[in-house]
Formats: structure tokens, sequence, C-alpha cells
């Protein structure tokens, strides 16, 4: 149900895109934001995960310099029989994490140092579960396709009002409803496709994981330091908040239009449901890396990882 609503609201989006361009500026209009839209969205395809990363002044780690993160991504992929995704590492202080790439070919995870000081070793593993999850499902381009229109539809808005032609213009009334509300329309459709995304990607993390009580208590622990914690990156770059497993500028928040992010209880609950599903509990066994000599490997009971 989450796949065709996400299909729904991402053809709303496109629909949106066109439908300013035509009251902008006709059918001419029209032709035009579609093909800012394909220009967009093409450059994005090849280089949202560059971007991201270099944004959050992210660095790749290997087994050598990161064994105990490298060996635990390695192995979960390997339990979602999925390709190895590049493995980024951010010292930042907030505990978050995120994914991106355009395919699972060409993906990567980053996880901030203050999340490897605060997370158990199996509630890491979950977290890292989630955002392989994002990426098997491809959520990684859906995310960047609908950032991008987003800010596209923003862009055309202002400019085909400044700049359009006089004979294919609306009304002034119309003109600035369609600066105003096209924006915000966009980041409604935007947000409720994340926050779908979201709920499948803890979903097919707490199986890739085995365990979905661990996502819970992570998420649970990340959404209480994240308001203590401020990212000024994501501060000044607030459009990248979606990418990140609890929103790095409030830390959650109710399951409302402008919300980025599902209300972290509600998300919670489900995993509890799905653990009770799966007959596991915080009890179960740990999650086992085969990195060498790790010091998180059995660990299931509440010390925090290496860098605490």
């Amino acid at each position: 149900m989450n796949y065709f609503r996400t299909g729904i609201l991402m053809a709303g989006l496109t629909a949106l895109f066109g439908a300013v361009g035509y009251l902008l500026g006709g059918a001419g209009g029209a032709a035009v934001a579609l093909a800012i839209a394909a220009a967009t969205n093409l450059f994005s395809y090849w280089n949202s995960d560059k971007l991201a990363l270099a944004a959050h002044n992210a660095q790749e780690v290997d087994e050598a310099s990161a064994p105990e993160l490298y060996g635990m991504v390695r192995d979960l992929a390997a339990r979602a029989n999925m390709p190895m995704p590049r493995v980024y590492l951010i010292h930042e202080d907030q505990p978050n994490a995120f994914a991106t790439g355009r395919n699972p070919e060409n993906a990567a995870v980053a996880a901030t140092t203050g999340i490897m000081r605060t997370l158990t070793y199996e509630e890491l593993a979950g977290v890292m579960a989630h955002e392989l999850a994002h990426i098997k499902n491809h959520d990684t381009l859906t995310m960047t396709i609908t950032a991008t229109m987003a800010g596209a539809i923003s862009s055309l808005a202002t400019f085909g009002m400044m700049f359009g032609s006089r004979e294919n213009r609306p009304n002034v009334i119309i003109q600035i409803l369609i600066t105003v509300l096209a924006p915000l329309a966009a980041m409604v459709i935007q947000m409720a496709i994340s926050r779908s995304r979201e709920y499948e990607a803890d979903k097919l993390g707490g199986e890739i994981a085995g365990n979905p009580v661990w996502l819970a208590d992570a998420l649970a622990k990340i959404a209480s330091a994240v308001p203590h914690i401020p990212n000024e990156t994501a501060e000044r770059k607030p459009a990248t908040a979606h990418m990140f497993i609890i929103n790095p500028l409030t830390g959650g928040g109710m399951d409302s239009l402008f919300s980025t992010h599902p209300d972290t209880g509600n998300r919670i609950a489900a995993l509890m449901e799905q653990a009770r599903m799966m007959g596991v509990g915080r009890s179960a066994g740990g999650f086992t890396s085969q990195a060498s000599a790790s010091p998180w490997a059995g660990n299931s009971g509440n010390q925090p990882g290496p860098w605490g």
C-alpha cells in the first residue's frame, strides 16, 4: 500500500510541476517546466550521493580505518542479499545516520561519530539495517527526485512570475497564489513521501537485522539526544533533513503535513509489534559481526560502542 501511495504522490508532484508551468506560461510554460524537471533530475541522478556526502563533510572509511562499522555493514548487506555500499563517517556529535545513492550498486551509508558513541552494537546494527533497507527499496533515488522537484517547483514559481511572458501570465492575484501555494504543496507532497518510506525502511530494516527491537531502542535514544545536540551543518542545509533516520533539525514531531519523518513513538510501536510477530525481544541473541576483534561483537547489553 505504501508503494502505491508513493507512486500516487510522485505523480501528483509531477502534475503540480506541469500545472505551475502551464499557469505561468501556457503550453510553452508547461513544456519548459517539464524540461527543467528532466534536466534537474538527470543531474541529481548522477550526483546526489556526492553532493549529500560533501555537504556533511563525510569521510569514506574501510576495514582498516573503521573495522567495526565496516564489518557490520558488510555483514548486514550480505544478510540483505545486496551489494556492499561505500561506508562513510561524519565527525558530528549528534547521533544520526543516512543513506544515499542512485541504486544499490552505487550507494553509500553514513554514520556520525555521535551515533557510534551513543548506541550499543545491536542498536547500531538496527540503524544500519534501516539505511540498507532504504537503498534496497530504492528510496534514496525516490527521495532525491522528490527533493529536486520540490525545489525546482519553488524556483519555477518565483522566476516564472518575474520573467514569464506577459501575454501568458495569469492576473496578479493568481500569480501570487501560485508563488506561495505551489512550493507549499510541493513540500507537503515531498514530506508525505518521506514519511511513507521511513515506515517501510523500519520494517525491512528489522527483518535484515533479525530483531526490530534493536532499531526501536536506537530510535528512542537518537530522538531523545537530537534536540540537545544541534547539527549545525544540517541547520544550514535543511534540504538534507529528510535523509536522516531522525530529523536532525527537530528530532521528530507528529505525523503532520509538515513533518519530514513519522512520529518516533509510532515508529517504535510498529517495530515492537513486528518483533512480537517475529517472536523476538531484547533477550534475543546479539547480532555478531565477522569483523575481527570487534569490541562490540555479541554485546547485547547497554554499553556504548568503542567510541564511548
